[in-house]
């Protein structure tokens, strides 16, 4: 039986790694073997490419192409392989970050991203999809009094603003899929937000 394919999304910021062990851990003790892992990266290749394009100044279509390149590595390598043992992959990002970042973000051809999503992954979908949704002045003062940024974490408030409506309209075109999680709230409220929607779906 194919495993379950599960990943969190929302703009640096939004606390959606605070979470992620937790949701690790829920899932285990409900008896699923998990498998945790992040894009970009989550191969060699992967994590070197994500080197790249998290450190090096690039037009927006060389960015998608890196980033395109290394999922199809991590899709092939790790989370395909995985799925197929019938185990429960949690990656920290997927494409609809390339849709929100490259694409709402940086301006990215929307139907170019599409076809290198049917090029690199196929009909490959996430079967949840957790979007920690927070406004990008919220995110901003969290961003800075967690850590030093990254090229991204570097752009302005209108940048991420755009990013956060592209994974808007992701969650208005596959609401079935994606799952709205208020992120403004204390931790333990938006904890408690997550585990209802893994109980809806008898998790």
């Amino acid at each position: 039986m194919r495993g379950r394919f599960i990943t969190v999304e929302g703009i640096d910021g939004a606390g959606k790694s605070t979470h992620l062990q937790a949701l690790v851990d829920r899932l285990r003790q409900r008896g699923a073997t998990v498998l945790a892992t992040r894009e970009p990266g989550g191969t060699p290749l992967a994590e070197a490419l994500r080197t790249l394009v998290l450190a090096q100044p690039m037009d927006v279509l060389c960015e998608a192409l890196l980033v395109f390149a290394a999922r199809r590595d991590h899709v092939r390598q790790v989370i395909e392989p995985a799925l197929a043992r019938g185990e429960t992959v949690v990656c920290d990002r997927f494409t609809d970050a390339s849709f929100a970042y490259q694409g709402g973000g940086r301006g990215a051809d929307p139907a170019q991203l599409a076809a290198l999503e049917a090029w690199v992954h196929g009909e490959l979908r996430p079967d949840l999809t957790l979007w920690f949704d927070l406004p990008a002045d919220v995110a901003a003062t969290r961003r800075a009094a967690a850590r030093a940024p990254d090229r991204f974490e570097r752009q302005d408030e209108a940048f991420f603003g755009r990013v956060r409506a592209a994974y808007a309209a992701r969650w208005a075109a596959e609401p079935q899929r994606i799952a709205r999680i208020d992120a403004t709230p204390p931790p333990a409220a938006v904890w408690t937000a997550i585990a209802r929607v893994l109980d809806e779906r008898g998790w």
